[in-house]
C-alpha cells in the first residue's frame, strides 16, 4: 500500500478578523486590497442598509437581472441569489436561462468569466467586486502553462497523445487553451467522468491547477500514485517541472502543483480530533483537500455534494465538514436537529469570496436599475471561442 506523507500547513492568514458577519466596507481590515473605486457612499451603510437597497433595486429590475450565488458567499448576499450553486451547477445555469439581460454572478472572477462564455451575446455578465479572484487560478498564469506544454512537446516528440484539462478554477485563457488543443474543462462534480473521457482520447493527461482534485480523482479511479507526476512550475523554465524523464515516460496524469488556500487548511490532525471528540461524526470533505484527509474522510465531493449529504444525514448525525465556513454554517443553520460543525477552527473564509461584500452588490445593483452597467466582465471574442468548446465538452460529461 502506498503511504501518502502530510502536506505542511502553509501559515495563512485570514482576511477576516470579525467572524463571517457583515459590517461597513469602510471598517474592513482588508478594504485597501479590495476594488477601492466603488462610490464613497456605500463605504459606510451597515448590513441591515445595504440589505434594503439590494432588495429594492432587485425589485426595480425584475426579470432583467438573474443573480448567480456560489455556495461561499456571505448570508448578506446570498439570499438574493436567484440560483446558488457550486461553480459547476451556475455555469449550467447561466448557459439555458438567455432571457436575462444581466448576470449578476456573486462569486470570483473565472466564474464570471464562465458565464460570460456561455452566455448569449445580448447579456451582460457583473462581478460586484472585480478584486474577488482566486488565488488558485492565480497559480497557473497562461505563460506558465504554455511554457510547460512546450516542455512536455519536446519532451515526447510533441502532444498528440498527451490532454490538457483545466478545472473550472482557472482563466478564460486556459479554458480557450483546452478548447483549442483537444482537452475539457471539468468540476470538481464531474472530475471521475473528464479525466476517463480524457483517458480514452489520449495516453495521459495534463491536469491543471489543483493538484489535489487531480490526484484525488485519479486515485478514486484506481491510478496508481507512481503514474502521477506533479510538475513544479515554480522551477525555472526548462526544467521540466522538476521532473526526470522516467518519472514523465510512466506518468498517466501530470499534475500542476497548485492548491486551495482554503482547503489546504484541512489536516490528519484535525479529523483525528473530531473523532476523539465526537465517536460518531461523519467527516465530509471537499476533493481540494489534501490526500490524507480524503482518504480519512466517511465521504468526499462537492460542494453540492456536501450540502446534500448534509441534509440526508439522519436527525441527530454529527457531521464535521471540510469546507469553507459560509457553506458549513448555512449548513449548520439550516438542519438544526443535526451537529454541523467545521473541521477547521480557525473557521476562515474564502478571503476572494469574502470580498463580495453586500455594499459592491448594493452599487452593481443600483447602478444596473439606473440603466449603468459597472464592473462588466468581458471575454475576448477568439478565447470565447474555443474556452466555450472546452466549457460545452465539460457541459456534456455531467
Amino acid at each position: 500500500m502506498t503511504t501518502i506523507e502530510a502536506t505542511p500547513l502553509p501559515q495563512l492568514q485570514c482576511e477576516s478578523d470579525v467572524g463571517i458577519e457583515t459590517i461597513p466596507l469602510a471598517s474592513e481590515g482588508a478594504f485597501a486590497g479590495w476594488q477601492t473605486d466603488i462610490p464613497e457612499r456605500y463605504r459606510g451603510l451597515g448590513g441591515a442598509e445595504l440589505v434594503e437597497r439590494v432588495r429594492a433595486a432587485r425589485a426595480a429590475l425584475g426579470a432583467r437581472a438573474v443573480v448567480l450565488g456560489h455556495h461561499y458567499q456571505r448570508e448578506d448576499v446570498i439570499q438574493f441569489a436567484d440560483r446558488r450553486g457550486d461553480s459547476f451547477d451556475l455555469a449550467r445555469y447561466a448557459a439555458s436561462h438567455p432571457e436575462s439581460e444581466y448576470i449578476v454572478f456573486c462569486g470570483v472572477h473565472f466564474m464570471a468569466e464562465a458565464a460570460d462564455i456561455l452566455s448569449g451575446p445580448h447579456q451582460q455578465v457583473v462581478l460586484p467586486n472585480l478584486a474577488a479572484g482566486c488565488s488558485m487560478a492565480d497559480m497557473a498564469a497562461q505563460p506558465d502553462v504554455l511554457g510547460a506544454w512546450r516542455e512536455l512537446a519536446a519532451e515526447f516528440g510533441g502532444t498528440e497523445e498527451i490532454v490538457p484539462v483545466t478545472y473550472m478554477n482557472s482563466a478564460a485563457a486556459l479554458k480557450a487553451f483546452c478548447g483549442e488543443h483537444g482537452g475539457v474543462v471539468c468540476t470538481s462534480s464531474n472530475a471521475a467522468s473528464v479525466l476517463a473521457w480524457a483517458l480514452e482520447r489520449g495516453r495521459r493527461i495534463f491536469f491543471f491547477p489543483d493538484q489535489h482534485l487531480g490526484r484525488n480523482t485519479a486515485h478514486a479511479m484506481g491510478i496508481p500514485e507512481q503514474e502521477m507526476a506533479l510538475w513544479n512550475w515554480r522551477l525555472p523554465p526548462g526544467s521540466r517541472g522538476g521532473l526526470s524523464g522516467d518519472e514523465l515516460r510512466r506518468s498517466r496524469l501530470i499534475l500542476w502543483e497548485g492548491h486551495c488556500s482554503v482547503h489546504q487548511r484541512f489536516s490528519l490532525t484535525q479529523v483525528e480530533r473530531a473523532r476523539g471528540r465526537h465517536p460518531d461524526v461523519r467527516v465530509v470533505v471537499h476533493p481540494e483537500c489534501r490526500a490524507e484527509v480524503v482518504r480519512a474522510a466517511d465521504a468526499v465531493g462537492s460542494t453540492a455534494y456536501i450540502a446534500r449529504y448534509v441534509r440526508e444525514a439522519p436527525a441527530g448525525a454529527v457531521l464535521a465538514v471540510g469546507t469553507e465556513i459560509n457553506l458549513v454554517s448555512r449548513l449548520a443553520g439550516e438542519n438544526p436537529e443535526k451537529t454541523v460543525f467545521c473541521l477547521d477552527p480557525v473557521v476562515c473564509p474564502c478571503s476572494t469570496m469574502y470580498r463580495v461584500h453586500p455594499a459592491y452588490l448594493a452599487w452593481v445593483m443600483e447602478e444596473l436599475a439606473e440603466g449603468r452597467v459597472v464592473n462588466r466582465i468581458e471575454v475576448p471574442e477568439r478565447e470565447k471561442e474555443h474556452a466555450r468548446v472546452a466549457l460545452r465538452r465539460m457541459l456534456q460529461l455531467a
